[in-house]
């Protein structure tokens, strides 16, 4: 008889991606693959994150309230994978001894193996896609070569393994044909994206394979690290007719003595030059970066500074984060955290206070404008869908107020007639 399993996949896009490898090789050993954290089905697998804090205790307490619906008898199995596990596999098994199984981030097999089936091989580029199946995110590799002194990925995911590009080209092809029209490349550090393979940064390769692919209509960059930065796609994409001008780069801090702190590699002049140089190659880019605030060695004075970068760079897109000390990284081993977290979400607000000011003067400029929009959904009486300038999920939509019935998974000219700090309202014509 034919079983049900529910994967929860909490984290991050890249885990998602993970979990929808999974989903496609349980599928074909005719399990059905459901993506609903609030269904209960004979088998659950978590897919878990253990990145900051938050995200380790949303994993934590998901996996004690699957595990209190298997004592009540409405789950049978229930199997954690993921981050937290990979990081806490031992802790977890002593603490929450009910789950069946814990494995790792980079085992699938043995899940596999758990539920009495092998890996079938010829399958690894097909996915169950689980986002709306007009948008999809492509991989290009796993793990990470960077010495941050905050994070822990490296050490969760190990080193930076790129996918090579014939695979990842076959990958997209399948989504592609599945209906995907959006496809947003991801990975820890996509500045990094083929060097241990090809000696260099091979994206200015990639982009014109991926680009040939009928039905793809967006392509789309996210986390490209500001050190090494492969300026030679910036013409590329100012070319393209289907690379977003869009980037993804989390530039963390602007002052020097607390860029030296996170060992990120690179000076508050270089960014500089890097925002003019993105800039002057695609004056219309719409730029995405994340901070970090109370990082060991941000003092008031750095602070301010942080604040005075914000209000000069004038970025599109910005999202913010209180430092976490997190077990085993650099910064928890050799820094005080001294700075209180209700500090911390202080000067959070703070930031993300002035980049809703900037937000509302950039999208006030488009009223009147009419941009091309990618609709994601139909919300009670309006449409939801985003410009080239937003990602999925993490930035700006556009309230469509239809006159006529709209296509999900179709692009429309849109006049925008009012707008907000964080969203843009118009009419299909």
């Amino acid at each position: 008889m034919q079983k049900t399993i529910n994967i929860i996949t909490l984290g991050c896009s890249k885990n998602l991606v993970d979990s929808e490898r999974l989903a496609r090789q349980l599928a074909a050993l005719n399990y059905s693959v459901v993506f609903d954290s609030n269904r209960f089905t004979p088998i659950v697998i978590i897919n878990t994150c253990g990145f900051i804090h938050d995200a380790k205790e949303e994993s934590i307490q998901t996996i004690l309230q699957t595990v209190q619906a298997k004592e009540q008898g409405k789950i049978e199995q229930v199997f954690v994978i993921g981050c937290l596990s990979e990081r806490y596999a031992n802790e977890l098994r002593s603490e929450i001894s009910e789950v069946d199984a814990y494995f790792g981030a980079r085992n699938f097999a043995e899940v596999l193996q758990a539920l009495q089936a092998q890996q079938t091989d010829e399958l690894l580029h097909e996915r169950i896609i689980s986002t709306p199946k007009h948008i999809s995110y492509l991989k290009l590799a796993e793990g990470c070569n960077r010495k941050c002194a905050f994070c822990a990925i490296p050490a969760i995911r190990g080193a930076h393994v790129s996918t090579p590009i014939e695979l990842l080209v076959k990958e997209a092809q399948f989504l592609a044909a599945q209906g995907v029209k959006e496809l947003s490349l991801i990975s820890q550090d996509l500045s990094y994206y083929g060097v241990d393979l090809y000696k260099k940064n091979a994206l200015a390769d990639l982009l014109p394979q991926l680009e040939a692919i009928d039905g793809l209509e967006w392509i789309r960059l996210h986390y490209l690290y500001p050190n090494n930065f492969p300026e030679e796609i910036l013409p590329i994409m100012q070319q393209s007719q289907k690379i977003c001008h869009y980037i993804d780069i989390p530039f963390q801090h602007s002052s020097g003595v607390v860029l030296n702190a996170m060992r990120r590699g690179f000076s508050e002049e270089e960014t500089w030059k890097l925002i003019e140089t993105m800039r002057s190659a695609v004056p219309d880019i719409a730029i995405r970066t994340s901070l970090i605030v109370g990082h060991p060695g941000e003092t008031e004075q750095e602070f301010e500074k942080l604040l005075q970068f914000v209000s000069h760079a004038q970025f599109d897109r910005v999202g913010v984060f209180t430092y976490s000390h997190e077990d085993g990284t650099y910064a928890a081993q050799n820094y005080d955290d001294i700075i209180s977290q209700r500090e911390k979400e202080a000067r959070r607000d703070a930031v993300m206070a002035l980049q809703n000011e900037i937000s509302l003067q950039k999208n006030k400029k488009i009223i009147g404008k009419t941009v091309k929009v990618l609709v994601d959904r139909k919300e009670g009486s309006s449409y939801v869908g985003r410009t080239q300038y937003d990602a999925y999920e993490v930035d700006n939509e556009v309230i469509i107020n239809f006159a006529k019935r709209l296509a999900v998974g179709k692009f429309y000219g849109i006049r925008i007639d009012d707008a907000d700090a964080y969203e843009l309202m118009g009419v299909a014509p």
